[in-house]
């Protein structure tokens, strides 16, 4: 067993950027695509994200230092402290039910394709830590395997069954068609975001309110390009930050170009994946006539549209204001400011890229993410003491965005835990109002693809 999770935790910590080359090559090899064919698709992949993430580290660099700026111009006094993704990946990682999940995962994937309750063929075997997170917050606030892994498979079901859901939209609005996004802390809020749509679309004046990138750049001409906004954004958050002048323009230009980059990034992906992509639809029709599957992707491949990137720039002084006024957070929003991209992407998808409602419903999901981190500091602080995380001189809590973006981890969490009267009764309110919302707009993404094929 040592053996095994040692060479588990060896191929883990080469990363995504590493494991998806590994992983398409064999992948497309199966497929009956050739080495050279595979390889190459599978390095283009890797090389893309390692774009990826070096141009979301510009955010992390300048917006997330701007952030920190903004905190200690307000002297803010919030104790839970955001650790960041990377630390409640390796948090998760380290855990010992990791080696145990991970074929488990990858076997009910396949279980579900086989049976046709699925069209999701998840790659993404790393961010498999997403639904490997609900089963470490159990194992460690019950102690009990057998209920720690009925709940990450749990969540890996009903994942899968978001990124069937979701998928189409993935295809026609994103312009990623063959792929899915069952990355569970961005997918999880898909039924949310388009319920909070319905909504918008109920209130007068805000319901003829149609702002959208393509409106920006028609009207406004350069001034309305993403290569401006985000040099306005930065700029913005530059002087809120309180920087000087030269740290303003820097801040500035670095977010121009995190709008320019990004899409780019994510062409260059996407040219590897379709190779494999294709491979897979040609492998499945010849075996399976008629059967459709969607190739399971990071989120990181829909962060390069300019919206997302807009309105999670737009989110950073927001989220700021939230954990200040909202009274019943405690967590200092830092680390993750990187994930704002990923945390909005079904508010854009779901409003069709309407920047104002984006934001509105962002908003909403970022007042339900800083109660749950919050809520859930003991048990995350919990999780990384156990696995000897070292935490900063002066910090007692830790937590995060991207981790508090899991709302079914926290639904888990509550139930398994009846001791806790309120918030088990809040649990199963939250469960019910949440499926609610999924039943409710069970059919919008699939009017809004057949809206969009119209408009063509």
């Amino acid at each position: 067993m040592s053996i095994i999770t040692s060479a588990v935790q060896y191929i883990l910590d080469l990363g995504a950027s590493a494991m998806l080359p590994i992983i398409l090559t064999i992948f497309g090899l199966i497929l009956g695509q050739g080495f050279v064919k595979s390889f190459r698709a599978g390095l283009t992949v890797g090389v893309g994200f390692i774009g990826i993430n070096l141009v979301i580290g510009l955010i992390s660099s300048y917006a997330g230092a701007a952030a920190q700026a903004m905190v200690d111009r307000l002297n803010l006094s919030l104790n839970v402290l955001d650790v960041g993704w990377p630390v409640a990946a390796s948090i998760t990682w380290a855990t010992p039910i990791a080696v145990m999940l991970i074929p488990l995962l990858f076997i009910v994937n396949m279980i579900m394709l086989a049976l046709n309750m699925t069209k999701t063929m998840d790659v993404d075997i790393w961010n498999y830590w997403h639904l490997i997170f609900a089963g470490g917050v159990i194992y460690y606030a019950t102690g009990s395997l057998p209920l720690c892994l009925l709940c990450a498979l749990i969540h890996a079901v009903v994942t899968f069954k978001l990124a069937d859901w979701t998928a189409p939209a993935v295809g026609s609005f994103l312009e990623l068609p063959g792929v899915c996004l069952p990355h569970a802390e961005t997918v999880a809020w898909a039924p949310v975001c388009y319920a909070l749509n319905r909504v918008w679309d109920k209130i007068p004046g805000l319901n003829k309110v149609d702002v959208t990138g393509d409106t920006l750049k028609k009207k406004l001409g350069f001034i309305g390009e993403p290569m401006f906004l985000g040099l306005v954004l930065g700029l913005v958050i530059g002087a809120l930050a309180g920087y000087d002048s030269k740290q303003v323009i820097l801040t500035g230009v670095n977010m121009a170009a995190v709008l320019v980059l990004l899409p780019r990034m994510v062409s260059l992906l996407m040219e590897g994946l379709m190779p494999i992509s294709e491979g897979a639809r040609n492998f499945i029709q010849k075996r399976f006539p008629g059967k459709e599957v969607y190739i399971g992707l990071d989120a990181a491949v829909a962060t390069g549209h300019p919206t997302v990137v807009t309105v999670s720039l737009i989110m950073i002084p927001i989220t700021l204001a939230l954990a200040i006024i909202l009274p019943y957070n405690r967590l200092l929003p830092y680390a993750d400011f990187a994930v704002l991209p990923f945390t909005v992407i079904w508010a854009v998808v779901a409003s069709r890229g309407n920047i104002v409602r984006s934001v509105l419903s962002s908003s909403v999901m970022m007042c339900g993410i800083l109660f749950i981190a919050t809520n859930m500091a003991e048990a995350t602080t919990a999780m990384g003491k156990a696995v000897g995380f070292a935490f900063p001189e002066g910090a007692t809590q830790i937590s995060g965005i991207d981790a508090s973006c899991h709302i079914l981890v926290w639904v888990f969490a509550k139930l398994c835990d009846p001791a806790n009267m309120p918030m088990f009764i809040a649990g199963i309110a939250v469960a019910v109002i949440y499926f609610g919302l999924w039943y409710w707009t069970r059919n919008d993404v699939k009017a809004q693809v057949e809206a969009a094929n119209a408009a063509k």
